[in-house]
Protein backbone atom coordinates (compact mmCIF):
# COMPACT_ATOMS: atom_id res chain seq x y z
CA UNK A 1 0.00 0.00 0.00
CA UNK A 2 0.95 3.66 -0.43
CA UNK A 3 0.27 5.28 2.94
CA UNK A 4 -0.82 8.87 2.43
CA UNK A 5 0.69 11.81 4.30
CA UNK A 6 -1.27 12.67 7.44
CA UNK A 7 -2.41 9.11 8.17
CA UNK A 8 -0.94 6.94 10.91
CA UNK A 9 0.05 3.42 9.90
CA UNK A 10 -2.77 2.15 12.09
CA UNK A 11 -5.25 4.44 10.28
CA UNK A 12 -4.47 2.49 7.12
CA UNK A 13 -4.81 -0.84 8.93
CA UNK A 14 -8.22 0.20 10.30
CA UNK A 15 -9.39 1.33 6.86
CA UNK A 16 -8.34 -1.94 5.22
CA UNK A 17 -10.00 -3.91 8.03
CA UNK A 18 -13.20 -1.96 7.35
CA UNK A 19 -13.03 -2.56 3.58
CA UNK A 20 -12.13 -6.26 3.67
CA UNK A 21 -14.06 -7.21 6.85
CA UNK A 22 -10.95 -9.16 7.92
CA UNK A 23 -10.61 -9.34 11.70
CA UNK A 24 -6.84 -9.79 11.65
CA UNK A 25 -4.97 -7.02 9.81
CA UNK A 26 -1.44 -5.77 10.54
CA UNK A 27 1.43 -3.84 8.96
CA UNK A 28 5.16 -4.37 8.59
CA UNK A 29 7.21 -1.33 9.58
CA UNK A 30 5.59 1.82 11.00
CA UNK A 31 5.63 5.06 9.01
CA UNK A 32 5.31 8.40 10.83
CA UNK A 33 2.04 10.30 10.20
CA UNK A 34 3.80 13.09 8.25
CA UNK A 35 5.55 10.51 6.04
CA UNK A 36 4.13 8.72 3.04
CA UNK A 37 5.04 5.72 0.95
CA UNK A 38 5.28 1.94 1.04
CA UNK A 39 3.52 0.14 3.88
CA UNK A 40 3.14 -3.63 3.70
CA UNK A 41 -0.21 -4.90 4.96
CA UNK A 42 -0.96 -8.46 6.01
CA UNK A 43 -4.35 -10.03 6.65
CA UNK A 44 -5.38 -13.26 8.33
CA UNK A 45 -2.60 -15.84 8.52
CA UNK A 46 -0.27 -13.62 6.49
CA UNK A 47 0.18 -11.31 9.47
CA UNK A 48 2.65 -13.91 10.80
CA UNK A 49 4.95 -13.17 7.86
CA UNK A 50 5.12 -9.41 8.48
CA UNK A 51 8.18 -9.77 10.74
CA UNK A 52 10.12 -11.01 7.70
CA UNK A 53 9.17 -7.83 5.84
CA UNK A 54 10.40 -5.46 8.57
CA UNK A 55 13.91 -6.94 8.32
CA UNK A 56 14.29 -5.89 4.67
CA UNK A 57 16.30 -2.88 3.48
CA UNK A 58 14.25 0.31 3.25
CA UNK A 59 14.97 3.19 0.82
CA UNK A 60 13.69 6.69 1.58
CA UNK A 61 13.69 10.12 -0.01
CA UNK A 62 13.80 12.98 2.49
CA UNK A 63 14.07 16.78 2.62
CA UNK A 64 15.69 18.63 5.53
CA UNK A 65 14.73 22.22 6.39
CA UNK A 66 17.87 23.85 7.81
CA UNK A 67 18.06 26.60 10.41
CA UNK A 68 14.98 25.55 12.35
CA UNK A 69 14.21 22.68 14.71
CA UNK A 70 10.87 21.28 15.88
CA UNK A 71 10.25 19.22 19.02
CA UNK A 72 9.22 16.23 16.88
CA UNK A 73 12.02 16.67 14.27
CA UNK A 74 9.30 16.80 11.58
CA UNK A 75 6.37 18.95 10.44
CA UNK A 76 4.05 17.62 13.17
CA UNK A 77 5.76 19.60 15.94
CA UNK A 78 6.38 23.17 17.04
CA UNK A 79 9.50 25.17 16.21
CA UNK A 80 11.66 25.25 19.36
CA UNK A 81 14.95 26.61 18.05
CA UNK A 82 16.45 28.79 15.30
CA UNK A 83 20.05 28.98 14.10
CA UNK A 84 21.97 30.52 11.19
CA UNK A 85 22.80 28.25 8.25
CA UNK A 86 26.36 28.28 6.87
CA UNK A 87 26.99 28.63 3.14
CA UNK A 88 26.64 25.19 1.59
CA UNK A 89 28.51 23.62 -1.30
CA UNK A 90 27.98 20.40 -3.22
CA UNK A 91 31.22 18.64 -2.26
CA UNK A 92 30.83 19.46 1.44
CA UNK A 93 27.29 18.07 1.48
CA UNK A 94 28.30 14.91 -0.37
CA UNK A 95 31.10 14.32 2.16
CA UNK A 96 28.79 15.00 5.09
CA UNK A 97 26.18 12.55 3.87
CA UNK A 98 28.71 9.82 3.02
CA UNK A 99 30.14 10.09 6.56
CA UNK A 100 26.91 8.50 7.84
CA UNK A 101 27.28 5.41 5.67
CA UNK A 102 27.88 2.22 7.66
CA UNK A 103 26.97 1.60 11.30
CA UNK A 104 24.73 4.39 12.59
CA UNK A 105 24.29 4.88 16.34
CA UNK A 106 21.45 7.17 17.40
CA UNK A 107 18.81 7.57 20.07
CA UNK A 108 15.09 7.21 19.32
CA UNK A 109 13.31 10.58 19.43
CA UNK A 110 11.01 11.33 22.35
CA UNK A 111 8.15 11.74 19.90
CA UNK A 112 8.14 8.10 18.74
CA UNK A 113 6.10 4.95 19.29
CA UNK A 114 9.03 3.13 20.89
CA UNK A 115 8.18 1.64 24.27
CA UNK A 116 10.41 2.08 27.33
CA UNK A 117 9.25 0.35 30.52
CA UNK A 118 5.90 -0.34 28.86
CA UNK A 119 5.16 3.29 27.96
CA UNK A 120 5.35 4.76 24.46
CA UNK A 121 7.79 7.65 24.34
CA UNK A 122 5.38 10.07 22.62
CA UNK A 123 3.01 9.79 25.58
CA UNK A 124 5.79 11.00 27.90
CA UNK A 125 6.83 13.70 25.41
CA UNK A 126 3.29 15.11 25.36
CA UNK A 127 3.57 15.56 29.13
CA UNK A 128 6.95 17.32 28.67
CA UNK A 129 8.69 14.36 30.29
CA UNK A 130 12.07 13.59 28.78
CA UNK A 131 13.88 10.37 29.73
CA UNK A 132 17.24 8.87 28.84
CA UNK A 133 17.13 6.47 25.89
CA UNK A 134 19.64 3.81 24.95
CA UNK A 135 21.34 4.11 21.59
CA UNK A 136 19.98 2.18 18.62
CA UNK A 137 22.49 0.58 16.28
CA UNK A 138 21.30 0.40 12.69
CA UNK A 139 22.99 0.45 9.29
CA UNK A 140 23.07 3.00 6.48
CA UNK A 141 23.73 1.03 3.28
CA UNK A 142 23.72 4.00 0.95
CA UNK A 143 23.09 7.73 1.19
CA UNK A 144 23.21 10.26 -1.65
CA UNK A 145 22.58 13.95 -2.22
CA UNK A 146 19.82 14.74 -4.72
CA UNK A 147 19.57 18.55 -4.69
CA UNK A 148 20.06 21.45 -2.29
CA UNK A 149 19.36 25.16 -1.84
CA UNK A 150 20.62 27.57 0.81
CA UNK A 151 18.25 26.04 3.42
CA UNK A 152 17.03 22.72 2.01
CA UNK A 153 18.74 19.37 1.50
CA UNK A 154 17.04 16.66 -0.57
CA UNK A 155 18.65 13.23 -0.17
CA UNK A 156 17.99 9.50 -0.56
CA UNK A 157 19.02 6.83 1.93
CA UNK A 158 18.76 3.06 2.12
CA UNK A 159 18.91 1.71 5.66
CA UNK A 160 18.12 -1.19 7.96
CA UNK A 161 15.08 -1.45 10.20
CA UNK A 162 15.11 0.65 13.36
CA UNK A 163 16.58 3.72 11.67
CA UNK A 164 14.86 6.99 12.57
CA UNK A 165 15.26 9.17 9.46
CA UNK A 166 14.07 12.20 11.49
CA UNK A 167 17.09 11.76 13.77
CA UNK A 168 19.37 11.23 10.77
CA UNK A 169 18.13 14.51 9.27
CA UNK A 170 18.83 16.32 12.54
CA UNK A 171 22.30 14.73 12.79
CA UNK A 172 23.13 15.75 9.20
CA UNK A 173 22.18 19.36 10.02
CA UNK A 174 24.35 19.30 13.17
CA UNK A 175 27.34 18.01 11.21
CA UNK A 176 26.92 20.91 8.79
CA UNK A 177 26.98 23.32 11.72
CA UNK A 178 23.30 24.17 12.14
CA UNK A 179 19.99 22.55 13.09
CA UNK A 180 17.19 21.07 10.99
CA UNK A 181 14.05 18.98 10.74
CA UNK A 182 12.40 16.88 8.05
CA UNK A 183 9.70 18.53 5.94
CA UNK A 184 9.28 15.51 3.66
CA UNK A 185 9.78 11.76 4.01
CA UNK A 186 8.81 9.15 1.44
CA UNK A 187 9.53 5.44 1.85
CA UNK A 188 10.10 4.33 -1.72
CA UNK A 189 10.34 0.61 -1.03
CA UNK A 190 10.75 -2.31 1.35
CA UNK A 191 12.94 -5.08 0.01
CA UNK A 192 11.51 -6.05 -3.38
CA UNK A 193 8.33 -4.03 -2.87
CA UNK A 194 8.46 -0.74 -4.81
CA UNK A 195 6.40 2.43 -4.47
CA UNK A 196 5.54 2.27 -8.19
CA UNK A 197 3.65 -0.98 -7.50
CA UNK A 198 1.86 0.31 -4.39
CA UNK A 199 -1.86 0.97 -4.28
CA UNK A 200 -3.51 4.06 -2.88
CA UNK A 201 -6.29 3.34 -0.40
CA UNK A 202 -8.84 4.64 -2.93
CA UNK A 203 -7.59 2.35 -5.68
CA UNK A 204 -7.49 -0.61 -3.29
CA UNK A 205 -11.06 0.05 -2.18
CA UNK A 206 -12.40 0.33 -5.72
CA UNK A 207 -10.56 -2.85 -6.80
CA UNK A 208 -11.81 -4.74 -3.75
CA UNK A 209 -15.42 -3.68 -4.38
CA UNK A 210 -15.18 -4.68 -8.06
CA UNK A 211 -13.98 -8.17 -7.02
CA UNK A 212 -16.82 -8.45 -4.50
CA UNK A 213 -19.34 -7.51 -7.15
Amino acid sequence: MHKPEGWTSFDLVKKIRSITKEKKVGHGGTLDPFAEGVLIIGTGRDTKNLSKVTDKKKPYQAVIQLGLQTDTLDTEGMVINKMPVPVLNHKQLENTLSSFQGIYKHKPPMFSAKKINGTRLYKLARKNIKIEREEIISKIYNIELNTFTDKLIDFTVTCSKGTYIRVLGSDIAKKIGTIGYLIKLVRTGIGDYKISDSLSIHKFESQWKSIEN
